[in-house]
């Protein structure tokens, strides 16, 4: 398995492609690919993602098959479920690197500040389940100047709940943590922009 370092940089790499809309032959879906395939898989890093349709993080990041162990879920949110991907790809494949990659203009961000700003009890159980999930985050921004502008104030939440998302996989498990300690796994979050297709890896660890 490739490094950490590596791997983000093949990521960094696969996206560029992705925004010049240049193909590479390792981006593979061919049949041959898929019979390599069967007898195992060694994907180099684990995408932890949002839902929106328009952010599949295979074409993001110009990967195929087997190259990437991708977790999806609405507002990139992170629950016990999605901890325990992570620690099922780590633990069998020795992925080295965890992206938290959040979007521009995330529409589970937004509705969690429209709940902020206007509560309704219409919203079903199950969705509420993420939004609280993201409050967390974006709540303390409403307490700033960024409240008098909803578009400044998305595109600051969006950036929180990635850093937050990030921060608990990172102190998610033990296990999890006992890797990092290790620099055996690196964590970083990143934001896809919808408008440019550019993948900004901005929550990388300093130390």
């Amino acid at each position: 398995m490739i490094s950490a370092t590596a791997a983000l940089q093949r990521l960094r790499t696969g996206n560029q492609r992705f925004v010049v809309e240049t193909s590479s032959q390792r981006a593979s879906t061919s049949s041959s690919r898929r019979t390599e395939l069967v007898a195992g898989q060694e994907p180099f890093a684990i995408i932890l993602g949002c839902s929106d349709s328009r952010v599949p993080a295979e074409i993001v990041f110009g990967q195929g098959l087997g190259d990437l162990f991708v977790i999806r879920v609405a507002g990139n949110i992170v629950a016990p479920s999605q901890i325990g991907s992570i620690e099922f790809a780590v633990e069998v494949f020795r992925t080295p690197v965890v992206v938290v990659m959040g979007h521009t203009m995330c529409g589970a961000v937004s509705s969690t500040l429209d709940q902020l700003e206007r509560p309704t009890a219409s919203r079903s159980p199950n969705l509420r389940s993420i939004v609280d999930r993201i409050e967390p985050a974006v709540e303390p921004l409403l307490e700033t100047e960024l409240r008098h502008d909803r578009t400044k104030l998305l595109a600051h939440a969006i950036r929180a709940n990635i850093r937050a998302a990030t921060n608990q996989v990172r102190r998610g498990s033990r296990i999890l943590e006992s890797l990092i300690q290790n620099n055996e796994l690196l964590v970083v979050g990143a934001e896809y922009s919808l408008e440019t297709g550019v993948v900004d890896f901005f929550d990388e660890p300093t130390g």
